[in-house]
């Protein structure tokens, strides 16, 4: 793993947590984006070398409105940059981690991801980003 690549925190609505992120970080969002098959609208802002992506859901049963409804508004991941996925994750499923999906899949900022689970990591959902070339 190269670098945490950005703090992903979900919000109910994504409108007003760009307002407030804009006024804590002094600058505007720089993208917006729907990952349709994750049922999320993100919002990415970049402070320095660092990117804190919002969540906001958009269907009622989706995984970032479960999360809410279940923990509540807050950091729901930390993802962190890979050179090679496909690598990384042979590599953490024989050290013993669960993968949340079998093959990474197209996410936000033009990235592949896969996610472990947190139940193997203190609670802390992580994801692995690896930019589309």
């Amino acid at each position: 793993m190269k670098k945490i690549e950005h703090i992903g925190i979900a919000v109910k609505n994504l409108e007003s947590a760009n307002l407030l992120y804009k006024s804590l970080l002094g600058e505007a969002h720089y993208k917006e984006e729907e990952v349709v098959s994750e049922h999320v609208k993100t919002s990415f802002f970049k402070t320095g070398e660092n990117k804190i992506e919002l969540l906001e859901s958009t269907d009622p049963n989706g995984p970032i409105a479960r999360f809410i409804e279940k923990k509540g508004e807050g950091i729901h991941h930390i993802a962190f940059d890979v050179e090679d996925i496909f690598a990384e994750m042979e590599r953490l499923k024989a050290e013993g981690f669960v993968l949340l999906n079998e093959t990474p899949k197209k996410g936000a900022d033009n990235k592949l991801v896969c996610f472990v689970h947190p139940k193997g990591t203190h609670g802390v959902l992580v994801e692995l980003c690896q930019e589309i070339k």
